[in-house]
């Protein structure tokens, strides 16, 4: 039977059928018309209804605040901080308070509001932390750092805080010196650090930080017995049969069945705890000596050094990492796969958060751990970055 306009002449007919299914096809064009949202803020943001009635709430140009009928806000859902007979909001709090219809702010629409907020420094991605952080179920507060985040369904007097919140955008450099300070303030008040790195489109990626003690994986390397080695280049050859106790004890690459071969790295620890003679034409070289001689090409070669000599003192076995974009993979024990991935850094030094994404992308994607080894003069600090889900 001919269709037209999607009803048969035969549904025509019939003012019923007819009814019902324009009924349908206005019903579809609303639910695709409310998908046509601002890009950061999704369609589930978007209040169903109006709360009835909203709290009154005073701007005075800088700060946002509620009489005491708004103490509600605060005693139900830790919202704000008590101020004399009412509450003061942060920024944030506001925002998304009036958003929610929650609040109402005389002379103010949230646009209005949202574009005086937005010439802070910083203030567009820290709302969109926080606004997540609150879809999701959290009481959130302005912290130490950025944010301190209470347990779910705890709230400011009557539970405790979870998390410790830095936020940051995509393009941020990470102070390894700074971060380390930051993560152990937050071990010290028994809280877990996490970073919520906002990118250019907007979406957040949180990552949880901790300062890794290394443990002793329980195995013991055989002893390894002393060696006379001949400079090769910037490596060293060392004349041992198959199966060698140092290629037991993760050492070298073999050459050919008589020869084994020993990186930079591996030579100066050997070196270091007086395992490797190190000989160039019958001459003698010192550890001093060879250090500045791969120096040469190797300009990150004393971080390297100084990090693979404590993976070493914990039992663990260190391997190039190249091929994963780091210096080292690390295996732990008897393990046949790598544990780690582990990357010698300054302590002073900085990396942007985008080369930190890519570290922790790729060592997730192998199921091992990405840590950076922070070098200084105190000691050497391993710090973990893992992706987490809130």
């Amino acid at each position: 039977m001919k269709r037209e306009r999607g009803l048969t002449r035969q549904e025509l007919a019939y003012p019923c059928v007819a009814t019902f299914f324009l009924f349908h096809i206005i019903a579809k064009g609303i639910l695709q018309s409310q998908k046509q949202c601002i890009h950061f803020l999704p369609c589930s943001y978007y209040p169903s209804q109006t709360i009835d009635p909203a709290v009154k709430a005073l701007f005075d140009g800088t700060v946002v605040r509620v009489g005491k009928e708004g103490r509600v806000l605060y005693e139900q859902s830790g919202y704000g901080r008590l101020d004399q007979d009412g509450v003061k909001l942060t920024n944030q709090e506001a925002l998304y308070l009036l958003h929610r219809q929650k609040i109402d702010v005389p002379g103010y629409t949230f646009n209005t509001l949202f574009s005086k907020f937005a010439d802070q420094p910083d203030f567009l991605r820290s709302f969109l932390v926080y606004r997540d952080m609150r879809e999701r179920g959290y009481v959130v507060q302005a912290g130490p750092h950025d944010f301190r985040v209470f347990k779910r369904g705890e709230k400011p007097g009557t539970g405790e805080s979870l998390y410790l919140v830095r936020v940051l955008s995509e393009r941020d450099p990470i102070r390894f010196v700074k971060l380390i300070e930051e993560v152990v303030a937050s071990r010290n008040m028994r809280k877990q650090y996490v970073l919520a790195v906002v990118d250019d489109e907007e979406e957040l990626t949180y990552y949880e930080i901790k300062l890794q003690k290394l443990a002793e994986p329980g195995n013991h390397s055989p002893d390894i017995s002393s060696q006379e080695a001949f400079l090769v280049g910037k490596s060293a050859m060392v004349m041992v049969p198959a199966h060698s106790d140092l290629e037991k004890s993760g050492f070298g690459k073999r050459l050919d069945i008589e020869r084994l071969m020993l990186a930079p790295v591996e030579l100066l620890y050997l070196m270091g705890i007086g395992k490797i003679v190190l000989k160039s034409e019958d001459n003698l070289v010192r550890t001093g000596e060879y250090f500045a001689l791969a120096r040469e090409t190797d300009g990150e070669l004393a971080e390297k050094d100084k990090v693979y000599t404590e993976l070493r003192g914990h039992n663990f076995t260190p391997r190039t990492g190249y091929k994963f974009g780091h210096h080292f993979r690390v295996y732990c024990g008897k393990n046949v796969h790598s544990d780690m991935l582990v990357h010698a850094v300054e302590k002073e030094a900085s990396l942007s958060m985008s080369v930190i994404s890519r570290s922790v992308r790729m060592a997730h994607s192998v199921k091992k751990k990405m840590l950076f080894g922070a070098v200084h003069t105190t000691g050497i600090q391993f710090v973990e970055f893992a992706r987490i889900k809130l």
